[in-house]
């Protein structure tokens, strides 16, 4: 299964190949074994890379899940955290080789989303966070509120975030990606209790970030 919001990126490279291949005729054998070669190569990435296979959200209650897969490089008190609001923050950066369809970490309503533009550090340096392009995202489900962002990375130069401010968000659905390479934040309440640690793995939509 591949995602729709790769359709525009896939079709770019499907043609380019096409042209690439037709362009390889003209040259010696040797030479279009190796065009030729290194055209597929692209083409199997790129269906690689924006697929988007089915997950299984957890039949359990107040729980936050991951936005994003990837492997958790960060879990700290957040830095604009208050002695009265001991907010935490968790990091899961993508490789190119994730997939990279992002989906909510809880159900509610959508508070806050504001697109930042920045630079597009390596999205393993925690200077990112704050200096790279981002879109930031807010949802409440009444109890608590939970905040995340989609970070831009070296590679990754495209944030698509199909939410709207006032919407009504189900826990685990699709609502947009980084295109190659990327993290994303989240900044969790004091009453989350955070269930992983740095180094695991994570799955969006199925692997528990933490439980409120």
């Amino acid at each position: 299964m591949l995602t729709s919001y790769g359709y525009s990126t896939m079709i770019k490279v499907v043609l380019l190949c096409m042209i690439l291949s037709a362009a390889a005729m003209i040259f010696p054998s040797g030479a279009q074994i190796s065009i030729l070669l290194t055209v597929g190569i692209a083409l199997l990435f790129t269906l690689y890379f924006f697929r988007d296979p089915n997950r299984t959200t957890p039949d359990e209650q107040r729980v936050i899940l991951a936005p994003a897969d990837g492997k958790i490089i960060l879990v700290q008190p957040h830095a604009e955290s208050t002695s009265a609001n001991h907010q935490t923050l968790v990091s899961i950066f993508m490789s190119p080789f994730n997939v990279h369809v992002n989906r909510i970490p809880i159900s509610g309503k959508v508070t806050h989303l504001r697109y930042c533009p920045g630079k597009f550090l390596m999205a393993f340096d925690n200077k990112s966070m704050e200096s790279n392009e981002r879109m930031e995202i807010g949802i409440d489900n009444g109890e608590i509120e939970v905040l995340f962002n989609q970070v831009s990375g070296f590679l990754a130069r495209r944030i698509v975030c199909t939410l709207k401010s006032g919407e009504m968000v189900k826990i685990g659905k699709r609502f947009g990606m980084i295109k190659f390479g990327s993290r994303v934040d989240l900044i969790l309440p004091p009453s989350a209790k955070v269930a992983v640690q740095p180094g695991q793995k994570t799955r969006a939509g199925e692997t528990i970030i933490a439980r409120y």
